[in-house]
């Protein structure tokens, strides 16, 4: 059978399609056309028409709801014989999945099963001309450098970073639903989930407004001070979160999940608050889609003027106070 579509992992969350499926569906959408072929989407689970209908008004050609009991909740081995009988079904060219838990546990047995390569946490990724080969751009090096990758077989497999691509649009769907029954039996579960335990964890990628600490800071305390002007935007702004550069989690000042960039969460906030940052490029990757940028550093050469929509070369201890005040008087 010829391989054609692209096909994405859907994602539900609270019974409605993830805003990272949503991304993929964007990104798809614009392959596909590169490629003149269909866009389809694949979603898993013991009962599935409502999503289903819902990511048909997104524009793909086909949505396969592959259901059975027995895929409700996640177990990793029903769900990757299930989706390895798909893919053999419908022959996908290229088969994009989130660099999301169920991405990075489904994506490289799936890889294995398939006998094609997998390339994992894409951040771009486009069309060769000369050979219809996916590239598939990512971090590498620790976040130090970015490269591009083409890989030989198909399906042409890759998990995707969140907030790489923005998101698909509602719009009049025209699509088909087809239904999938997977031939699975719970002799098939080798590992079973016995609690799942929900991670008290910074969702930067939810915020209005990030307030961002970086090496030029001096130490621990000066998050202190950007926490201060953090509570006295969010009178005015909705969700303010504290974010940090890598320098900062190395340092040992800030936990690791406030980190934004490569090796961190890629945002795109209204507002991107840059303290004492200095632009590496891995961290300027990862709020670089951030709609306002205001930069404060006593360096005015450094890379994140360059970005900054506003730039304050001044020391932070004198112009965080006095910007918290402001605010506060202004809320």
């Amino acid at each position: 059978m010829e391989m054609n579509d692209v096909l994405i992992l859907g994602e539900i969350v609270d019974g409605s399609l993830d805003l990272r499926t949503l991304e993929l569906l964007g990104a798809g959408k614009k392959l596909a056309g590169d490629l003149n072929t269909g866009l389809s989407l694949v979603i898993l689970g013991d009962e599935v028409s409502g999503p289903a209908e819902q990511a048909l008004t997104y524009g793909p050609d086909r949505v396969y709801g592959v259901e059975h009991p027995l895929l409700k909740g996640f177990n990793a081995d029903l769900w990757l014989a299930s989706l390895e009988q798909a893919c053999r079904k419908i022959n996908p060219k290229i088969f994009l999945m989130s660099h999301s838990f169920t991405g990075m546990e489904l994506g490289p047995r799936l890889g294995f099963l398939l006998n094609t390569s997998l390339t994992t946490d894409c951040i771009d990724l486009s069309i060769d001309p000369e050979d219809g080969l996916l590239l598939r751009t990512k971090p590498v090096s620790g976040g130090n450098a970015i490269s591009v990758f083409k890989c030989p077989g198909e399906p042409q497999l890759v998990t995707v970073r969140g907030k790489a691509f923005e998101p698909a649009k509602p719009g009049e769907g025209k699509g088909e639903i087809v239904g999938m029954a997977p031939e699975i039996d719970k002799s098939m579960i080798k590992v079973e989930s016995i609690e799942v335990v929900k991670e008290d964890v910074v969702s930067l990628d939810k915020a209005d407004v990030v307030v961002s600490g970086g090496a030029g800071l001096g130490d621990e305390d000066g998050f202190e001070m950007l926490q201060e002007l953090s509570t006295a935007l969010s009178k005015s702004f909705g969700s303010v979160m504290i974010g940090c550069s890598r320098m900062a989690v190395d340092k040992g000042w800030i936990s690791s999940d406030h980190q934004v960039g490569l090796t961190g969460t890629m945002i795109s906030p209204d507002i991107y608050i840059a303290v004492g940052i200095s632009g590496a490029i891995q961290h300027l990757v990862g709020m670089i889609q951030s709609k306002k940028i205001i930069a404060i550093n006593t360096d005015p050469s450094c890379n994140i003027f360059k970005v900054a929509n506003y730039g304050i070369v001044e020391d932070y201890e004198k112009i965080v106070p006095a910007l918290a005040k402001r605010l506060e008087e202004l809320s």
